[in-house]
């Protein structure tokens, strides 16, 4: 996912939280009457419905919505454990579910919590980032040395069940909730990979504490720089990642993005502009068919270092923007699997009662004009990892990388 840094907008609008975004939705009407026991009234012009849903041909009585509600209120079997906070919620969650668009979300007050929590690194649950992929709720990314991976979760794992319970159905919010928890607990996940019989993988939460940039200056004279998120901590520590490469003049540099599953936007413009010193980094197209470039700011500090990048499936949204951008201006070699292909921005809108609003605002295409969404970034060497790889602790994609680097150094 890619997030616009430090936009915050208190309004009452969409994501995986609350209220006023179902009454937020364009429409303009006047509160005739209120809710008289769980009776409601709602009054607007002819002109003004057809004006705010695009025409008489799409019109329709709003006050089916209360019409819905007072039923299930009435006649839902359980009706005494229906909370009308989780029922107005609901209604926000489906109206942002409307969209198809699996990066378009409501989030509920503690939802957004977390999702805050995530972007700052500190969380309590798996350590995987998970999204969706042919209506089916994916693990796009385990994270380096947490519970999800030390397990044997992977990138491209479908998740069938949760504690013996069908993740068929779910959203990528309503899934989070069930695998989250506190720390020393512990998740069942039924997982189908690669169209095998499902399998299971228990896993014990823990605190999850995740710095984004880890570094390592090999006696073989290659640097690695392993980016994991695109968060809030990532520009300060690749800053200094950057400054140690210039003090260690290694023979080259490997950025490692494999298992990223993005983050800020402006992040990953800013972290390729290290090797690209002039031009646009990402172009942003909007639905009025306007674009905007994001440009390079001009650092380059990396421009001068060979670099090989390092993708896998579980590469997305942020990590692909800048795998993309190094490939175009030729910067860098990709070397991996073909990685996840999210080519969307989202925004986050914080909302008055502590919820928000993810909403996918722009499709991303990288310098060269290639539109990556669902299809992903091909390496320019493929590298792949295989079952008796992982049992063994072997890399041979980073392994893949030093030999490169080794034999453009003796050229």
């Amino acid at each position: 996912m890619i997030k616009y840094k430090s936009q915050k907008i208190a309004a009452a609008v969409f994501f995986v939280l609350v209220l006023a975004g179902v009454f937020s939705a364009g429409f303009y009407f006047g509160n005739s009457g209120n809710r008289n026991g769980s009776k409601a009234t709602l009054a607007y012009s002819e002109d003004a419905k057809n004006a705010a849903l695009g025409g008489p041909e799409d019109a329709f009585d709003f006050n089916l919505y209360f019409e819905v509600w007072d039923s299930l209120k009435t006649n839902y079997v359980d009706k005494n454990k229906l909370k009308d906070r989780d029922l107005f919620y609901g209604s926000l969650e489906g109206l942002a579910a409307s969209t198809k668009d699996p990066y378009t979300v409501f989030m509920s007050p503690t939802v957004t919590k977390e999702f805050y929590d995530d972007l700052s690194g500190t969380f309590e649950g798996i350590g995987a980032e998970i999204g969706m992929r042919n209506e089916m709720v994916t693990v796009i990314a385990p994270l380096d040395g947490m519970p999800a991976q030390k397990a044997g979760l992977r990138a491209g794992d479908k998740i069938y069940a949760i504690n013996g319970e069908s993740a068929l159905g779910l959203t990528v919010n309503e899934a989070v909730k069930k695998i989250r928890g506190p720390k020393g607990t512990e998740v069942l996940l039924t997982i189908i990979r690669d169209e095998k019989k499902p399998a299971e993988i228990k896993i014990v939460r823990d605190k999850i504490i995740v710095a984004s940039v880890k570094t390592e200056m090999r006696s073989d004279g290659i640097y690695v720089i392993k980016v994991s998120s695109f968060n809030d901590d990532t520009e300060t520590l690749f800053n200094k990642a950057i400054e140690d490469v210039l003090v260690k003049k290694p023979k080259g540099v490997i950025l490692d993005l494999r298992n990223n599953p993005g983050g800020y936007l402006s992040t990953a413009v800013n972290m390729a502009s290290e090797w690209i010193d002039a031009g646009p980094i990402v172009v942003e197209q909007f639905s009025d068919n306007e674009a905007t470039d994001h440009i390079s700011n001009g650092r380059g500090r990396l421009k001068n270092f060979q670099t090989v990048v390092l993708l896998n499936e579980g590469s997305a949204s942020a990590s692909e923007i800048v795998a993309g951008a190094l490939r175009d201006y030729k910067k860098a070699t990709l070397m991996g699997e073909k990685s996840f292909g999210k080519g969307s921005v989202q925004t986050v809108q914080d909302l008055s009662d502590g919820s928000s609003l993810k909403i996918t605002v722009a499709k991303w295409l990288t310098p060269s004009g290639d539109f990556i969404n669902d299809k992903g970034i091909e390496p320019q060497v493929k590298v792949e990892i295989t079952e008796d790889d992982i049992n063994k602790g072997r890399d041979p994609q980073l392994n893949k990388a030093l030999e490169f680097l080794k034999v453009i150094n003796k050229k």
